[in-house]
């Protein structure tokens, strides 16, 4: 844990962006090298940045200097010293200095070992290698959440300092937006590294080249009501109609067959020969739902094109050209993207990523504060909430199989096909999910990354904990038997290496097993809803003998 004090130099204000200044800026991969995102000269062009860890405002009290308190000095965070947040936001030196004061100070906590807040383990399994990835930090865009109306807000006086943790804003004054994902390889590893390094890069730059601005300081229209969505941000749409338009057509050159009539559910274009201008009610808008979308499907047209412009490793089609197996429609494109090895691959991943958003620097993990969740998903990857009132599971994802009637009818439409395998299970092209970032072999038939999207508006407390896992653990156990093993522990970080655990013990395939786990506002109050962690105990016990029982190698 970093820890800096809040003071002022002679002649100069102290802000947050000074201490992100040791942080060397990495390098901007998306749209490939080539690519000038805007009319900005790279040197004038703002430097986004992704960062493991998290900032908070913490008063120096509470800091524990007693070496035996606990490791996290905020982690506990009791119901009845929780007062609600102020939906003020600082903007100014001055009130930046009011609110840290001279016995605030600013603490860095590594997201990695911020075992109370977030956990993540992995196993191998009984497979030869680990194809899941994972990554988590705070991402650079512009904030997604809805402000709370004024009635749910209380102002306290200037003078007197926040009672609660305050997370700490970004250099353009906005909250921090916190990034979680998981990716789930076959075929090998090479795929999932890919996102777990550069999607949320892919994010950043979509955001960038949208131009979009923060929803905090974007009026927002009336359309439907207050809650209707999708949630408006002003964007530059005149930009984004020419970037999703270029997109589009880059998918029919690159891949045809099924991407020769695609139609993005998010686009304002909508793939036509002709432009199709926004809807009126939203010009110059764009909402983070089309942001998702695009990155996901940006990020992979880079990685099969980069696929197509490969050899194969197969001595005997080493010299063969790609478009001969008609796996893509025109593969011979000139500058794409270095990724992976120096042969191709033809593997891929599924893969699913979480954003959460506040409207106010108070951390989505207070139980006072409000937040917005924002899941993207791709495949059989999973993503799980915890009912703070009810304990119950509630699934936030769901699997991209041939076997779903959303995913039979996208697919029917364009004449693909579908056989069983011998445990009855349908299957295209030998895949078991219909979307996945890769596969090239498959693109033409309609194994795309186009995002499944989901947006959650957290009331304060409302949602105990998410759990984020690849199909090793969803493929094995039940919604509630993850989320009730979770209950029972003390961290999340202990969560989600109990989930692991039972799920490698139980498991008849010994597939490559990962779990997520982050803690939201209700998390001291988990257990409180319905049974608890009891209305699966029974049968999470009967599993575990069941798995032990040495006539279970015979059977």
């Amino acid at each position: 844990m970093i820890v800096t004090s809040a003071r002022r130099v002679t002649g100069q204000v102290w802000t947050l962006a000074s201490s992100y200044s040791f942080i060397r800026p990495r390098k901007c991969r998306a749209f490939g090298s080539d690519a000038t995102p805007s009319n900005e000269s790279p040197s004038n062009k703002k430097r986004l940045q992704f960062r493991d860890y998290f900032v908070t405002y913490l008063p120096s009290s509470s800091l524990h200097p007693d070496p035996r308190g606990p490791a996290s000095p905020f982690h506990k965070l009791p119901r009845s010293a929780s007062i609600p947040h102020t939906g003020e936001t600082p903007h100014s030196p001055t009130s930046f200095l009011q609110l840290v004061g001279r016995e605030t100070t600013v603490v860095r906590i590594p997201l990695r070992s911020a075992k109370h807040h977030y956990g993540a383990v992995t196993a191998r399994g009984t497979r030869p290698a680990n194809e899941d990835t994972y990554q988590a930090g705070v991402i650079d865009i512009p904030a997604f959440a809805k402000r709370p109306p004024a009635s749910h807000t209380i102002r306290r006086s200037k003078n007197t300092a926040p009672r609660e943790s305050r997370g700490a804003e970004t250099a353009t004054g906005d909250p921090q937006v916190f990034y979680f994902g998981i990716f789930d390889g076959h075929g090998g590893s090479e795929c999932s590294t890919f996102l777990k390094e550069n999607l949320h890069e892919y994010i950043q730059d979509t955001a960038a080249e949208f131009e979009v601005s923060s929803i905090l300081r974007t009026p927002q229209p009336q359309i439907g009501g207050a809650d209707s969505l999708p949630v408006l941000q002003a964007g530059n749409r005149e930009r984004i109609g020419d970037l999703e338009k270029s997109l589009v057509q880059s998918w029919r050159q690159l891949v045809g067959g099924y991407f020769k009539r695609f139609k993005p559910a998010n686009f304002a274009y909508y793939g036509s020969d002709k432009d199709v201008e926004a809807d009126t009610s939203s010009k110059g808008k764009v909402s983070i739902e089309e942001i998702m979308e695009y990155a996901f499907l940006r990020a992979d047209l880079d990685f099969v094109k980069a696929q197509a412009a490969k050899r194969d490793d197969d001595l005997a089609l080493a010299e063969k050209p790609l478009n001969e197996d008609e796996i893509l429609h025109s593969p011979s494109l000139t500058r794409t993207p270095k990724i992976g090895g120096r042969s191709r691959f033809k593997g891929g991943s599924t893969g699913t990523t979480a954003m959460i958003s506040t409207p106010s620097p108070t951390p989505f993990w207070h139980p006072a504060a409000p937040s917005s969740l924002l899941v993207s998903h791709v495949g059989d990857t999973r993503a799980l909430l915890c009912s703070t009132e009810t304990g119950e599971a509630i699934p936030v994802s769901s699997n991209h199989h041939p076997s779903s009637p959303i995913e039979s009818a996208r697919l029917r439409r364009y004449a693909t096909t579908f056989v069983t395998d011998s445990f009855g299970e349908e299957r295209m092209s030998g895949l078991a999910n219909t979307r996945a970032f890769g596969d090239v072999q498959s693109k033409r038939m309609g194994v795309s990354a186009e995002p499944e999207l989901r947006r959650v508006e957290m009331g304060p407390a409302e949602f105990s904990f998410l759990v984020m896992m690849s199909d090793g653990i969803s493929g094995t156990l039940l919604d509630q038997e993850i989320v009730d093993i979770v209950k029972e522990a003390k961290t999340p970080e202990q969560g989600a290496r109990d989930v692991v655990g039972f799920a490698t013990e139980v498991s008849k395939e010994g597939d490559n097993a990962t779990c997520l786990v982050i803690r939201l506002g209700g998390w001291e109050r988990r257990q409180e809803g319905g049974v608890g962690s009891l209305g699966t105990k029974e049968s999470r016990e009967w599993r575990r003998q069941d798995a032990t029982d040495p006539r279970r190698s015979r059977r």
